[in-house]
């Protein structure tokens, strides 16, 4: 896989209003922008910290944020890699049985995204991103 860089890590967190002004005020990371993730469930808010990206997701709804926060509390959820070609990842990932996607899904600011089996990387939740190209 072509990796590009560490794009974001993510982190669940049970309020994300409460989350952001301690990640904003407390340790001074620039807040960038909010959106809901509906087929994910859940409300994600990003701030900047260097180069890389910090994803807080509050759930919404049933769905992997969810069952994270009611089996661990909040906390450190995933590392997310920038890939340019999502659909090669995949491919590979798939070749590799690294994977259950069958397809990228949806992921904030209309990306393409997968995860990777916990298993497959040391029991860490991995996913990759191929960012929305601003036209």
């Amino acid at each position: 896989m072509k990796i590009k860089k560490i794009d974001h890590i993510g982190i669940v967190v049970a309020d994300l209003t409460k989350a952001v002004k301690t990640y904003a005020q407390n340790l001074a990371l620039p807040y960038l922008h909010e959106e809901t993730n509906e087929a994910y469930h859940c409300k994600i808010a990003f701030l900047r910290c260097g180069e890389v990206l910090i994803e807080l997701i509050e759930p919404t709804g049933e769905g992997p944020s969810k069952t994270f926060l009611d089996t661990h509390g909040e906390g450190l959820h995933h590392i997310c890699y920038e890939v340019e070609n999502i659909q090669e990842a995949l491919t590979e990932a798939q070749d590799q049985g690294m994977t259950d996607y069958t397809e990228a899904a949806v992921g904030a600011g209309d990306s393409r995204v997968f995860f990777l089996k916990p298993s497959a990387v040391c029991g860490v939740e991995t996913e990759f991103v191929q960012l929305k190209k601003n036209e």
